[in-house]
């Protein structure tokens, strides 16, 4: 089967994959349809590492993938052939300690597909668990099915964050992570939400999306404690990641008020300013993956509760290669790219 691997920094290639097995006992074979781009799949990409952990090539990368059942196996109770899913990326084995505490994303057994090692959903075909395949209802095109991981991450992050009605929200970096915080922060009762980035046109998607007061990364810091009359706000949600975002998130957070790092730092060792962090005693966060929330996640897209604008390009199997040259770029006004791998 075909696939695109990377094989290097900033080098993907056309790689031909042995076909499928057979799905065994509870496990179901896919026919991938459309796959989003992820930010960490960037962080292969550009920097050929995410944190500690070095790529390992060739790897084949995706994991926000949408597609159709083609096979079951035996024992498989709740999907059949033709049943449009969405796949959650981390396979667990149900039965360590985290899985039933209900923290699959901690799972000591987990299998991570588009990590080093594992390949990943930029392929035609995949065989996978029957509970990592999601039900997409036929109200949702492949594309939109496609936001369903990414929307998961939001929901594991409202898990973890608490949002009150009235509470003000500051979203560092206006990617699709970005844009998807923010929408979210929206529907869990925020008065306020401020988003900021470096790039116009990702401010004017951010709009799109309805986040009403969009700013340049420069100015955001004025911004918000101007409007909150140098109070802060009480929730600081960092997509970006970047160090300028991340010790600013520390000063634009209110006393007692909460910041949380979502996006993936490139630097394996951060200078954080926790002396300030510590005179205003803020909470801070992090995240990891998505904590098996698919289910929920395909409900906001199905009641068009989330926006599918973030999404700007869908480009054929033969141009993933172009795909993340845009979004390494930025260019032609990128905003989410989704690669669709079969009709």
């Amino acid at each position: 089967m075909r696939s695109f691997a990377l094989v290097d920094q900033r080098n993907l290639e056309e790689m031909i994959l042995p076909d499928p097995p057979d799905p065994g006992p509870g496990e179901v074979l896919v026919k991938l349809r459309q796959v989003g781009i992820c930010g960490s799949d960037m962080h292969w990409y550009l920097d050929g590492a995410i944190g500690h952990t070095k790529a390992a090539y060739p790897q084949v990368l995706g994991h926000e993938p949408a597609g159709e059942i083609i096979a079951v196996g035996k024992n498989v109770h709740h999907r059949k052939v033709g049943d449009r899913v969405s796949i959650e990326p981390s396979i667990t084995c149900g039965h360590c300690e985290y899985c039933l505490r209900g923290q699959h994303n901690h799972c000591i057994h987990c299998v991570f597909l588009g990590s080093a090692g594992t390949p990943g959903l930029f392929r035609e075909y995949a065989v996978i668990p029957e509970h990592n395949a999601d039900p997409v209802p036929d109200s949702l095109t492949w594309t939109q099915a496609t936001l369903v991981e990414p929307v998961a991450v939001i929901v594991h992050v409202m898990e973890l964050v608490q949002i009150a009605v009235g509470d003000t929200v500051a979203v560092m970096g206006a990617g699709p992570i970005g844009m998807l915080c923010a929408s979210m922060a929206k529907l869990s009762g925020a008065s306020r939400v401020f988003l900021c980035d470096k790039l116009p046109h990702r401010l004017a998607l951010g709009a799109k999306m309805g986040v009403e007061r969009c700013v340049p990364v420069d100015r955001m810091e004025e911004a918000v404690m101007d409007e909150t009359r140098g109070r802060g706000v009480d929730l600081v949600l960092d997509a970006a990641a970047a160090l300028q975002t991340i010790n600013m998130g520390i000063r634009i957070a209110r006393p007692g008020g909460t910041y949380m790092l979502i996006g993936i730092p490139t630097e394996e060792v951060l200078d954080l300013d926790m002396q300030t962090a510590m005179s205003k005693e803020i909470l801070i966060r992090t995240l990891k993956r998505s904590n098996h929330k698919g289910i929920a996640a395909t409900r906001l897209l199905a009641e068009k509760r989330v926006s599918d604008a973030l999404v700007t390009h869908v480009l054929p199997f033969d141009q993933t290669p172009r795909g993340f040259e845009l979004l390494a770029d930025y260019s032609d006004g990128v905003g989410k790219v989704v690669i669709e791998v079969s009709r």
